[in-house]
């Protein structure tokens, strides 16, 4: 059960000040409250609340409810060779939309700070309004990809989005939206592997990409345990009616069999 301590003079004193300092409406973000409260006492609840309804109050010492403000950016990575596809990934049909088209309309539902798109080249299909951004040469894969997009972004977190993983949904990168924290992204762990093409990095782990590079270590598995063990990734783990969601295309063979 959760308990909320409703008054006494040190904790509304406390909220005063809060309140004074961040000049915030109860009455117009009420739901936000509700919604905040609700993850507050029952977190498995948490599922599905958009990531904007957890920003009610600052990430604060004098703050009891911690709910911090989601400042996501968002990159799809379009960077593979496809060599086993036999041609670029990005522009295959997938229900009568090119991938690359689908995953950039899933990112904007989620109104990131901006959007990115990394590949080895610019792309003819990148839309205006979304930036790119070159792999570090030479290209060590998604690596590559990350590592540039970190230093470039302006915002705290990153979400890192495959083009070739068109079962994602929104309700589920909302989910992951709602378990960062400052300084802490988070990763999904399907049975004992990580995802780390579906997942929200902080702006704290461009320093461990960079090492990774240096040290000629592309594995992105490696770098994901040694960011949960630094306590800069939150893990939520993969329940079965989820596994669907992380299925890549990478051979014709995998167009064929939908």
């Amino acid at each position: 059960m959760c308990t909320v301590l409703l008054d006494g003079p040190g904790v509304r004193a406390r909220h005063e000040r809060v309140f004074k300092r961040t000049r915030w409406s109860a009455r117009q973000d009420s739901l936000r409250w509700r919604a905040a409260l609700q993850f507050f006492c029952h977190p498995e609840r948490g599922r599905g609340i958009p990531c904007n309804y957890l920003e009610v109050m600052p990430r604060d010492s004098s703050t009891p409810l911690r709910f911090a403000r989601n400042d996501i950016s968002a990159v799809l990575l379009a960077g593979g060779e496809s060599r086993r596809m036999g041609r670029d990934k990005a522009e295959i049909l997938f229900r009568g939309k090119p991938l690359w088209e689908i995953q950039l309309e899933l990112l904007r539902k989620l109104e990131p700070t901006e959007i990115f798109v990394s590949a080895r080249s610019d792309p003819v299909w990148r839309p205006v309004d979304v930036q790119f951004v070159a792999d570090n040469p030479p290209s060590r894969g998604p690596i590559s990809g990350l590592a540039a997009t970190l230093a470039q972004m302006r915002s705290k977190h990153l979400l890192a989005l495959a083009v070739d993983m068109p079962f994602m949904t929104e309700k589920y990168l909302n989910v992951l939206c709602s378990q960062i924290e400052p300084g802490r992204g988070v990763i999904a762990k399907n049975n004992d592997r990580f995802e780390p093409l579906a997942a929200i990095y902080p702006h704290e782990a461009l320093t461990n990409f960079r090492s990774a590079l240096t040290a000629m270590d592309f594995s992105l598995q490696a770098l994901a345990r040694g960011l949960v063990a630094e306590g800069r990734l939150n893990v939520t783990l993969v329940i079965p009616q989820e596994r669907e969601l992380f299925v890549n295309m990478n051979e014709p063979v995998d167009l064929t069999a939908l």
